[in-house]
């Protein structure tokens, strides 16, 4: 079992940052399958960024050169640093976790970009 806890949403205004952090309730030095998704209203969950089991990263075409997906296994967080943010971009932000064939999803944060 693996739980996921999201933090660091909010309101901020075109073209600002935040930093998202997801805290796994495990060691997730061996989890290499873990990114951030997201869902905006009647749309369908998208995936945002993420590592994959090979060691690098993919991004969706829509947030590369502003996004930063990164993971600290010490303290079993990954982190989604957002810059330069649109009003588009505003969505429930979702962490996800693939170990043993089953994946894991957090609760979510909201993020509104707005002015």
């Amino acid at each position: 079992q693996v739980q996921l806890v999201e933090s660091g949403g909010g309101l901020v205004q075109p073209g600002g940052s935040l930093r998202l952090s997801c805290a796994a309730s495990v060691n997730i030095f061996s989890i290499y399958n873990m990114g951030w998704y997201r869902q905006a209203p009647r749309n369908q969950r998208e995936l945002v960024a993420r590592f994959t089991s090979g060691g690098s990263t993919n991004y969706a075409d829509s947030v590369k050169g502003r996004f930063t997906i990164s993971r600290d296994n010490v303290k079993n967080t990954v982190y989604l640093q957002m810059n330069s943010l649109k009003p588009e971009d505003t969505a429930v932000y979702i962490c996800s976790a693939l170990r043993d064939g089953y994946t894991y999803w957090g609760q979510g944060t909201q993020v509104t970009v707005s002015s």
